[in-house]
């Protein structure tokens, strides 16, 4: 298992944002990555993303990594943000702006506003 954790290290250390997810950004495959990804692509974040379905080792050694039990899982500037739920939270509230801020993440305010809109 040390192989997949050098993996995921190396990965989130070489990119600003990681969403480890059940497919890819550009075709999800589970509902709960498609909505994590759904909000960074709205929102113009450049990320990379990492297809657990594609590798098992990766796909257990983030789990381990995070400590965290479900996928998607989040990573702004090599810390763990949580999954779908807090993503979604963090989004509605304007945490995930406050965060990107923070982080100096370039991401489409404007965007994150209509989001917020949206669901109110």
């Amino acid at each position: 298992m040390s192989d997949a954790k050098t993996r995921i290290e190396d990965t989130v250390k070489a990119n600003d944002v990681v969403l480890y997810m059940k497919g890819t950004k550009d075709m999800p495959q589970c509902g709960f990555s498609s909505r994590v990804a759904g909000v960074l692509n709205y929102m113009g974040v450049d990320y990379a993303d990492v297809n657990v379905l594609a590798d098992e080792e990766i796909r257990q050694g983030i789990k381990d990594y995070s400590n965290w039990p479900t996928i998607p899982q989040l990573y702004v500037k090599g810390e763990f943000i949580g999954g779908c739920d807090i993503i979604t939270e963090m989004t509605l509230s304007g945490e995930l702006d406050t965060l990107f801020d923070e982080k100096q993440v370039t991401y489409n305010k404007e965007a994150a506003d209509k989001i917020r809109e949206a669901n109110s």
